[in-house]
């Protein structure tokens, strides 16, 4: 039996090592750290898992665009994305902005 991340609602399960990809752009992502619930999404539509058909229009609201290697977290720390592909929309977890997550500053070496 084939590994699937939707479950019998066809809603996603973000579970650490999903590949997600954007339907109205090329951003694509990799899911690192997944806690709790709600609706991931990338120029203003949901994530997918494949891409099908042709794609639809970037919302303005959502258009920040991502970079790729940056990883991009909820202000909870509940949810990790790392984009694997970069794209003209930005992503968003329920209507609110992921934010880039910050590095983790090295000691000094005095």
């Amino acid at each position: 039996m084939g590994y699937d991340a939707a479950n019998e609602f066809g809603v996603i399960v973000l579970k650490p090592g999903i590949k997600l990809k954007s339907a109205v752009c090329d951003t694509e992502v990799l899911v690192i750290k997944a806690g709790g619930a709600g609706v991931v999404s990338c120029g203003g539509a949901p994530l997918v898992e494949a891409r099908t058909g042709g794609k639809g229009a970037v919302d303005p609201a959502f258009a920040d665009g991502t970079k790729m290697g940056k990883r991009y977290t909820d202000a909870a720390g509940t949810l990790e994305l790392l984009c694997i592909k970069p794209g003209t929309g930005s992503l968003a977890l329920d209507g609110v902005a992921l934010h880039l997550k910050d590095a983790k500053p090295l000691p000094s070496s005095d």
